[in-house]
């Protein structure tokens, strides 16, 4: 079984998508520590053709709470105005607004549950077949760290594979798992470019919006098929490309 576990994250760049497609199931981290000034309410869209930021307003976030402790205080008013704005002549405008709808509306607003949503509504959408678990619900030592539970989630739930985004290449020792029966992953995206509104040249790497955006549900499932499949050995990387056929 193949296996991914991330932090949470407000409909982050295709990276992060592309890991939780090729996994056969993916946790969502909720029961550690907020990232301050990081990426979880955070990302880039185009707007008048320019890469620029959003944000969405969470209610007393400190990295002293827990992810599953936090709560959304955006009414998502402005994010869906700039949308409409900015996206209105895209060809994929109206599935997507409507899918931002029923995302943003999703009661529960407590940051971890309500972007656990949001990844289910999207899957659900391109017929993505990924479960999406919540680390908090997985029983286990929490007083282990780092890479120490992240091998008990793995054995809890009987994952043989586990993958991570490529960022995590230093945080991971490939022995380390190999003595516990788990290969170890890395997902490490092929940039592909698709058509965008207003721009000189492709911006790569945005958020997910903008995929899902410009792109049809067929195209949006191909550019998630595209990524290498990175396994750190101890000296060099050795690389493949994973098909999908």
């Amino acid at each position: 079984m193949k296996l991914g576990v991330m932090q949470p994250y407000f409909m982050p760049y295709i990276g992060y998508f592309q890991l939780m497609k090729a996994v056969d199931k993916y946790v969502v981290y909720d029961d550690v520590n907020y990232i301050k000034g990081g990426w979880v309410n955070r990302n880039h869209i185009l707007i008048n053709g320019e890469k620029e930021m959003f944000t969405v307003t969470l209610k007393k976030a400190s990295q002293n709470k827990l992810f599953n402790e936090i709560v959304i205080g955006d009414d998502f008013k402005k994010l869906m105005k700039t949308l409409q704005l900015n996206y209105s002549k895209a060809v994929n405008f109206d599935q997507t607004m409507t899918l931002m709808k029923r995302i943003i509306s999703f009661s529960d607003k407590r940051l971890a549950a309500f972007i656990a949503n949001s990844f289910r509504e999207i899957f659900s959408y391109l017929s993505i077949d990924t479960e999406i678990l919540m680390s908090s619900d997985i029983p286990k030592d929490n007083s282990l760290r780092g890479k120490d539970k992240i091998l008990q989630i793995c054995e809890v739930l009987g994952a043989d594979t586990y993958y991570n985004a490529i960022g995590g290449q230093n945080l991971y020792d490939k022995k380390e798992f190999s003595e516990h029966g788990i290969v170890l992953n890395f997902v490490d995206t092929i940039p592909k470019v698709y058509s965008q509104l207003r721009t000189k040249e492709f911006v790569p790497y945005l958020s997910m919006i903008d995929v899902l955006m410009n792109n049809t549900k067929d195209e949006v499932n191909d550019l998630l098929d595209s990524f290498c499949v990175r396994s750190v050995s101890y000296t060099h990387l050795r690389a493949h490309e994973t098909r999908h056929d």
